[in-house]
């Protein structure tokens, strides 16, 4: 098995299943979301990095959790809200686990490969993971931490070659 974002297979809000292989050679970011959160106005902010930089390859994935309370029922009514509230068009996927015993496998693998003094559990909605061209997670990114604040390691990665 490789050691990179792309052995993992998600699915869309709408039960669409998919391995991450088809975005290989393509950064990431990954996030944690939740439509009721203090932080969801960053959903705004993810947008419009998202329209800055898609044509230069970025794709921005957001997984919605309810550990944290703060999220609706279901995986499509998350992805309306976000959508309609927030004008998000990145791809939205379904509820989650991002800690505990039932953490989504992909989120495992993000913990346990962001090099973070944040540590090995996500404490709150919005934790951002910068994902380089060959599928390694170079930067975490801490829930209060603005996405427009990402922009100077996002440009890096979206420079750098493959």
């Amino acid at each position: 098995m490789s050691d990179d974002v792309y052995q993992f297979t998600v699915t869309t809000e709408d039960g669409k299943t998919y391995s991450l292989d088809k975005f290989r050679g393509r950064p990431m970011i990954i996030v944690n979301t939740a439509t009721k959160c203090g932080f969801a106005p960053q959903f705004s902010d993810l947008e419009k990095i998202y329209q800055t930089y898609q044509e230069q390859g970025l794709v921005i994935l957001g997984f919605p959790s309810n550990q944290f309370k703060q999220e609706l029922d279901s995986s499509h009514e998350a992805a309306q809200a976000c959508q309609l509230t927030y004008g998000v068009t990145f791809p939205m996927h379904q509820l989650i686990a991002v800690n505990g015993k039932n953490t989504d496998p992909l989120f495992k693998y993000l913990k346990k490969n962001a090099d973070s003094p944040l540590g090995t559990t996500i404490k709150w909605n919005f934790t951002k993971f910068l994902v380089n061209r060959e599928g390694q997670v170079i930067k975490r990114f801490a829930p209060k931490t603005n996405p427009a604040d990402m922009i100077p390691d996002i440009k890096r990665v979206v420079d750098q070659t493959v």
